[in-house]
């Protein structure tokens, strides 16, 4: 089941992205991740009240741990979204989501320090393929036009993305709730959280950038619906199982973005680029094959 759950949400979050990347034209970064979440919460409360119509199940009981978990994951999706809308004004669509994709890495690595994961020799090579499919992803022109600036917001956007998911599984394990339900619970208040601190500070500092963001509700729209989509995916395979392993699976997506790229945002991908993608995808099967 969560292997179908994870690619529903690489597919979904493929699309995401590209809306995203097209919103980003017109609208300011912090716009343009406030519309991942704007449309999302109604979808997830009523997503969360049809599982709990299909099957009855107890309310949570929330502990501080737990509530810990769900505001840091909340916060750091924020900061990953934001960083990677800012990949998107750098890069073209498939490159600057690639660049993202360093989550998989990222994700197992902290698995190793932080969460008992342990990683063979053909794990850390996985390590360093993905590490130079990174650079291949950010240089015009060979080293001589390596763009640190675009490395460094991509592996940040990658280890926000990364925390996120280590933390959201942590949040759904703490909730002490059956499955789809656990994971019903934390997406529908990391997502009302997000939308509040976002909606508040726009409303407050930059009112221009959402009234931008209101100018385009169909796009705005497009990208809440695929975004809850995705999450609800996410969410659920990571209630499920180890997050390396979800976020492994998930490099499906970068096929599914260079699809999109190329059909729906007629943009053209260089065969480097491709080439970096293909590796990013190889680098975290490395990463995770000595485990499966």
């Amino acid at each position: 089941m969560w292997v179908l759950f994870t690619l529903m949400a690489a597919f979904m979050q493929a699309w995401r992205n590209a809306f995203q990347s097209e919103l980003s034209r017109d609208v300011g970064v912090l716009g343009v991740t406030l519309a991942r979440f704007i449309y999302a919460g109604p979808l997830a409360a009523l997503y969360l009240a049809g599982l709990y119509l299909w099957q009855d199940a107890p309310l949570p009981s929330f502990n501080l741990k737990a509530a810990g978990f769900i505001v840091g994951a909340a916060l750091m999706q924020i900061l990953a979204t934001a960083l990677m809308v800012r990949l998107f004004k750098l890069q073209n669509f498939a490159v600057g989501a690639g660049l993202a994709k360093s989550e998989a890495l990222v994700a197992a690595i902290l698995g190793v320090l932080f969460f008992g994961t342990s990683l063979s020799l053909l794990g850390w090579g996985g390590v360093l393929l993905g590490t130079v499919a990174v650079f291949m992803l950010s240089t015009k022109g060979g080293v001589g036009g390596l763009s640190l600036k675009t490395v460094l917001l991509g592996l940040g956007s990658g280890s926000a993305f990364a925390l996120t998911s280590l933390w959201v599984r942590e949040a759904s394990l703490n909730l002490m709730l059956p499955f789809p339900h656990r994971a019903a619970w934390v997406l529908l208040l990391v997502i009302v959280l997000q939308t509040i601190l976002l909606l508040g500070y726009l409303l407050i500092k930059n009112r221009s950038e959402l009234d931008a963001l209101l100018r385009r509700p169909k796009l705005t729209l497009a990208v809440s619906v695929s975004s809850c989509l995705g999450s609800i995916g996410w969410f659920s395979a990571m209630s499920l199982t180890a997050v390396p392993y979800v976020k492994t699976l998930g490099q499906v997506e970068i096929f599914f973005m260079m699809l999109v790229s190329a059909i729906y945002l007629k943009q053209s991908i260089k065969v480097k680029d491709m080439a970096a993608l293909v590796l990013i995808g190889l680098a975290a099967v490395m990463v995770m094959w000595p485990s499966v």
